[in-house]
Protein backbone atom coordinates (compact mmCIF):
# COMPACT_ATOMS: atom_id res chain seq x y z
CA UNK A 1 0.00 0.00 0.00
CA UNK A 2 1.33 3.39 -0.99
CA UNK A 3 1.60 6.18 1.52
CA UNK A 4 -0.61 9.18 1.01
CA UNK A 5 1.16 12.49 0.75
CA UNK A 6 -0.27 15.98 0.92
CA UNK A 7 0.91 19.27 -0.47
CA UNK A 8 -0.70 22.13 1.38
CA UNK A 9 -0.80 25.90 1.44
CA UNK A 10 -1.45 27.82 4.65
CA UNK A 11 -2.51 31.44 4.76
CA UNK A 12 -0.82 33.03 7.76
CA UNK A 13 -2.16 35.87 9.92
CA UNK A 14 0.10 38.37 8.12
CA UNK A 15 -1.42 37.35 4.77
CA UNK A 16 1.63 35.40 3.61
CA UNK A 17 1.42 31.87 2.22
CA UNK A 18 3.37 28.85 3.41
CA UNK A 19 3.60 25.73 1.23
CA UNK A 20 4.59 22.36 2.65
CA UNK A 21 4.39 18.60 2.16
CA UNK A 22 3.47 15.91 4.69
CA UNK A 23 2.18 12.37 5.01
CA UNK A 24 -0.25 13.33 7.80
CA UNK A 25 -1.96 16.65 7.28
CA UNK A 26 -3.85 16.72 10.60
CA UNK A 27 -0.68 16.07 12.60
CA UNK A 28 1.28 18.63 10.58
CA UNK A 29 -1.34 21.33 11.12
CA UNK A 30 -1.22 20.62 14.87
CA UNK A 31 2.57 20.95 14.76
CA UNK A 32 2.31 24.29 12.96
CA UNK A 33 -0.20 25.45 15.56
CA UNK A 34 2.04 24.43 18.45
CA UNK A 35 4.02 27.18 20.10
CA UNK A 36 6.71 24.58 20.88
CA UNK A 37 7.73 24.53 17.20
CA UNK A 38 9.75 27.61 16.29
CA UNK A 39 8.93 28.04 12.63
CA UNK A 40 7.79 30.45 9.95
CA UNK A 41 4.15 29.55 10.59
CA UNK A 42 4.28 29.54 14.40
CA UNK A 43 5.52 33.15 14.26
CA UNK A 44 2.46 34.06 12.15
CA UNK A 45 -0.42 32.43 14.02
CA UNK A 46 -3.25 31.98 13.51
CA UNK A 47 -3.30 30.42 10.06
CA UNK A 48 -5.91 28.82 7.86
CA UNK A 49 -5.60 25.81 5.61
CA UNK A 50 -5.84 27.59 2.27
CA UNK A 51 -5.48 24.62 -0.11
CA UNK A 52 -4.27 21.03 -0.28
CA UNK A 53 -3.77 18.20 -2.77
CA UNK A 54 -3.38 14.47 -2.12
CA UNK A 55 -0.82 12.22 -3.82
CA UNK A 56 0.06 8.53 -3.80
CA UNK A 57 3.73 9.16 -4.52
CA UNK A 58 6.13 11.03 -2.22
CA UNK A 59 8.36 12.05 -5.11
CA UNK A 60 5.46 13.53 -7.08
CA UNK A 61 4.22 15.37 -3.99
CA UNK A 62 7.67 16.85 -3.38
CA UNK A 63 7.92 17.96 -7.02
CA UNK A 64 4.50 19.60 -6.77
CA UNK A 65 5.49 21.37 -3.55
CA UNK A 66 8.59 22.78 -5.28
CA UNK A 67 6.49 23.89 -8.24
CA UNK A 68 3.92 25.69 -6.08
CA UNK A 69 6.61 27.33 -3.94
CA UNK A 70 7.91 29.00 -7.10
CA UNK A 71 4.51 30.41 -7.99
CA UNK A 72 3.28 33.93 -7.49
CA UNK A 73 0.57 34.80 -5.01
CA UNK A 74 -1.88 35.26 -7.90
CA UNK A 75 -1.21 31.73 -9.18
CA UNK A 76 -1.76 30.23 -5.72
CA UNK A 77 -5.05 32.09 -5.43
CA UNK A 78 -6.13 30.89 -8.89
CA UNK A 79 -5.23 27.32 -7.86
CA UNK A 80 -7.43 27.56 -4.77
CA UNK A 81 -10.50 28.49 -6.80
CA UNK A 82 -9.51 26.06 -9.56
CA UNK A 83 -9.38 28.81 -12.17
CA UNK A 84 -7.20 26.89 -14.62
CA UNK A 85 -7.70 29.46 -17.39
CA UNK A 86 -6.22 32.13 -15.12
CA UNK A 87 -3.35 29.79 -14.19
CA UNK A 88 -2.50 29.42 -17.89
CA UNK A 89 -2.61 33.18 -18.43
CA UNK A 90 -0.41 33.83 -15.40
CA UNK A 91 2.06 31.16 -16.55
CA UNK A 92 2.29 32.69 -20.02
CA UNK A 93 2.79 36.14 -18.54
CA UNK A 94 5.64 34.91 -16.35
CA UNK A 95 7.29 33.06 -19.22
CA UNK A 96 7.04 36.20 -21.37
CA UNK A 97 8.70 38.29 -18.62
CA UNK A 98 11.44 35.66 -18.25
CA UNK A 99 12.07 35.60 -22.00
CA UNK A 100 12.29 39.41 -22.13
CA UNK A 101 14.75 39.45 -19.23
CA UNK A 102 16.92 36.81 -20.92
CA UNK A 103 16.89 38.78 -24.19
CA UNK A 104 17.82 41.97 -22.35
CA UNK A 105 20.76 40.25 -20.62
CA UNK A 106 21.89 38.78 -23.94
CA UNK A 107 21.86 42.23 -25.56
CA UNK A 108 24.07 43.54 -22.77
CA UNK A 109 26.45 40.60 -23.15
CA UNK A 110 25.58 38.95 -19.84
CA UNK A 111 26.01 35.20 -19.99
CA UNK A 112 24.47 32.90 -17.37
CA UNK A 113 26.34 29.80 -16.26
Amino acid sequence: MKKRMYVYILKCSDGSYYTGVTNNIERRLQEHNSSSHDSYVSARLPFELFYYEEFNSPSIAIEREKQIKGWSRAKKEALKIRDFDKLKILSKRRNTKRRHAEQSRAKRGIVEA
